[in-house]
């Protein structure tokens, strides 16, 4: 027996749906989509569908996407061994060849066309393009844990946001376009750098002030000391939960990172499950939402 959704239910939801619509309309929501949230391909093509839904509901969405697990993959069949530092990927010359082609193309053009294939029109971009994002190489201090000794560690052609420049994508929103950026910058040099993900959504969000930040990932939101799910949280708030240790591990760059976006103008920032069926929709378009929002 099939479970389907009666017209009435559907005209209710609809409803329901509305004064969040109303909410979001005409404004500009970033979207990081990570590389473990992207999961199977009928996950994908969900995905996809909720990104033009947004944006046939007067909404602009930015996608900006990550792809550890596949760059893993492609430098193991490449035979090239990875080394990290300070949760980064060390990236020589080599690294960086496989990490550009990964991200800028196969799956860059790959969540494009399903968009696309969805009905939208969507352009795959890199910070590269127009300048959008210039980059300054990036540095991690860690701490042996035998000698217990702070050293810098050289991260190679690893970078970190400089200077976002918001040209490019002034002139796409607004326009029925989507843009979809892997987070591949430009040096001042004219190089290339591999940023983290998570850091270059935040840089594009604060410099398109956007509405809401969303940062798709593999875990419900920030957890409380119980392994609870906390649904809100101020910006002072979640300041004090890194200072006592409640937030850990993985999760202090990713609230770092939403700390910073509302500091550059982001109303409102939500670390939220990307593997939940239509979790962006559960998030902007209703009562319960998705997640944990830290606001200012």
């Amino acid at each position: 027996m099939t479970d389907k959704t009666s017209p009435l239910d559907t005209a209710r939801i609809l409803s329901e749906a509305l004064p969040h619509m109303q909410r979001y309309d005409e404004e500009t929501i970033v979207i990081k989509y990570g590389g473990h949230a992207m999961g199977k391909e009928a996950v994908a093509r969900d995905f996809a569908r909720d990104i033009v839904l947004l944006e046939q509901t007067a909404i602009n969405p930015v996608v900006v996407h990550g792809g550890g697990p596949q760059i893993e993959a492609m430098l193991k069949r490449a035979g090239v061994q990875s080394q990290f530092a300070g949760g980064l990927r060390i990236t020589d010359a080599e690294t960086l060849e496989i990490v550009e082609m990964v991200l800028a193309g196969s799956i860059n053009k790959q969540i494009v066309g399903h968009i696309n294939a969805a009905g939208g029109k969507a352009i795959g971009l890199c910070g590269k393009d127009g300048n959008m994002v210039l980059a300054r190489k990036a540095t991690r201090r860690v701490v042996d844990p035998d000698s217990n000794i702070e050293r810098f560690v050289d991260l190679g052609f690893v970078g970190e946001p400089d200077k976002v420049d918001t040209t490019v994508l002034d002139t796409v929103l607004g326009r029925d376009l989507i843009p979809v950026l892997a987070p591949v910058a430009a040096g001042h040099d004219g190089g290339s750098f591999n940023v983290n993900a998570d850091t270059f959504a935040g840089a594009i969000a604060g410099a398109l002030r956007a509405k809401r930040f969303l940062l798709l990932t593999d875990v419900p939101g920030v957890l409380d000391r119980s392994k609870t799910l906390i649904k809100e949280l101020s910006a002072v708030d979640a300041r004090k939960l890194i200072a006592d240790g409640t937030i850990s591990g993985g999760m202090i760059p990713k609230v770092e990172t939403c700390l910073y976006a509302l500091e550059q103008g982001v109303e409102g920032v939500v670390i939220l499950d990307g593997k939940v069926p239509h979790a962006v929709l559960l998030e902007l378009f209703t009562d319960h939402g998705a997640g944990t929002l830290i606001h200012r």
